[in-house]
């Protein structure tokens, strides 16, 4: 294996299925099947005989089942996803990894595998994840006995699921789901805007609608259906609200089938395999970044994270987003998308470049960790077809906590250069934990089945740090009301280790 070989991506594949438990066990999919599929389609897709016998590296996303410490299989536990996919499309690679937890995974498994070809150390990596949700979830609910119990004896790289992304002071006052999280990131963006409620959700809604068109007619969407702004930014039974200000549309969708795949190469080993040149991508450029628990970031309408990822991609390539034909951001929830034009400087309301190419994560689906290895996929056959063009893909992990961001194109780089280690933030807010007065910085309230359950705060001190607290029934009432509450007066008690609030 030849040092400084130019690494090139060769073939991608995805795999859908709408099997929700309706059907008998037969035709149920499992995250391994998912794969083999959208495996096999890559190793077609390079248009080559012999790609399976030239792997020497698979890397697998990893699966909701394995991200969370003691979280049960209630089909059975594939103790081997790596193994287990290498075996079934009948390869035998030297080196195995299952990956760390994170949507960042796809694209910084790119981004590693690439410097890895060019350090000479591999010369050909599949990459390939998937999510079988909506198949375990409908055969829990229909009775289904589905069995995903798997193994092999193939050693492989264990990454594990890497260190809390969350607080004690966070979990104790409820910030416990990513939704939270993110509206707590929401309503700071429609704090700086001056924005109601009813305001922010008509904005998300106009974001949002063009993704549902683009979802509408891609075939490899779980929710291909076409919505209307007014359908995204209203209440209802089949739009509840979740946590303000999100709305069930505004929120990625886990309820899912999907798998996909990238073959990543050597130029040597494909000229050596004779893949044409229509079928390469290249990757000109590659960031990282990530931040710290979202209590202590000194901005919440913005990530440094993406801000450092972008700037990185972009300039080890050359490029600005002036030069980018095409994206796939990140979507989980419409601060995402709004955070990353924002490091872009793209004006989202009249830019006429398209944001997603699948459709994004609550219409295309939201297949956990593994999304943007769709994003990749997508970005590939549209390049190809837009030959000499450049796109950029921005894969997001944790709550704008991980971020890995590549460059692509059909034009061959004059040079590869491999990505620098993750850019971290320098400074934090300090946590106040006692009784305080402060300012409102954003908020959210939660949602159950009986309607809104909890309010959840961050507010500034004149000392510049930062309370949480969650609302008292008299506040909660406040916060239900249209406008926005940022910058209000509020007085927290501590009791133990959580605070209460009012308005003074």
């Amino acid at each position: 294996m030849a040092k400084g070989d130019f690494p090139v991506l060769v073939g991608v594949g995805q795999s859908l299925s709408q099997w929700d438990g309706t059907a008998g066990p037969a035709s149920a999919p499992s995250p391994l099947s998912l794969m083999v599929e959208a495996s096999k389609k890559a190793l077609i897709d390079t248009g080559a005989p012999d790609v399976t016998g030239a792997i020497d590296m698979i890397a697998v996303v990893r699966i909701f089942e394995d991200s969370v410490r003691g979280a049960p299989h209630p089909h059975g536990h594939n103790t081997n996803l790596p193994g287990t996919l290498a075996r079934d499309i009948g390869a035998s690679p030297a080196h195995l990894i299952y990956e760390t937890v994170g949507g960042q995974s796809p694209q910084a498994l790119v981004n590693e595998m690439a410097a890895k070809i060019f350090d000479g150390e591999i010369e050909c990596a599949l990459i390939s994840g998937s999510e079988a949700n909506r198949a375990s979830k409908g055969a829990r609910r229909h009775g289904v006995d589905i069995d995903w119990t798997d193994g092999s004896e193939a050693g492989y790289e264990d990454r594990g699921t890497g260190p809390m992304m969350l607080s004690r002071e966070e979990i104790k006052h409820g910030i416990i789901a990513p939704a939270y999280f993110y509206a707590l990131f929401e309503n700071a963006f429609a704090a700086r805007k001056g924005q109601s409620r009813s305001q922010r959700r008509k904005a998300m809604a106009e974001l949002f609608q063009p993704f549902t068109t683009v979802a509408a007619n891609n075939p490899y969407s779980q929710f291909p259906v076409e919505h209307s702004v007014d359908f995204l930014s209203t209440p209802s039974r089949e739009n509840y609200e979740y946590a303000d200000p999100f709305l069930k549309w505004f929120i990625a969708q886990d309820a899912v089938n999907q798998g996909a795949a990238a073959i990543v190469m050597s130029s040597s080993k494909a000229d050596e395999l004779g893949i044409a040149e229509d079928k390469r991508v290249y990757l000109h450029g590659a960031g990282e970044g990530s931040d710290d628990f979202i209590s202590v970031r000194p901005r919440l309408d913005g990530s440094f994270a993406m801000e450092a990822a972008i700037s990185r991609a972009l300039g080890q390539a050359g490029k600005t987003a002036a030069d980018m034909a095409h994206f796939d951001l990140y979507s989980c929830f419409p601060c995402a998308v709004f955070s990353s034009a924002q490091a872009l400087g793209i004006d989202w309301q009249t830019d006429p470049r398209s944001l997603t190419l699948t459709g994004g994560l609550p219409f295309f689906g939201g297949p956990g960790n593994n999304y943007s290895l769709h994003g990749i996929a997508e970005m590939a056959v549209k390049l190809r077809t837009d030959t000499g063009k450049f796109g950029l893909v921005l894969a997001n992990g944790g709550w704008m906590t991980k971020e890995a961001v590549g460059v692509y194109s059909t034009a061959k780089p004059a040079s590869f250069t491999p990505v620098a280690q993750y850019a971290r933030p320098a400074e934090e807010i300090e946590l106040c934990s006692e009784d305080c007065v402060g300012k409102l910085e954003t908020f959210t309230v939660t949602h159950g089945k009986e309607g809104p359950s909890k309010g959840i705060i961050f507010a500034r001190l004149p000392d510049g740090r930062r309370a949480l607290a969650n609302a008292s029934p008299a506040a909660l009432a406040v916060l239900r009301e249209d406008a926005n509450p940022a910058g209000r007066t509020v007085k927290i008690t501590v009791e133990g280790e959580t605070g209460t609030f009012d308005f003074a």
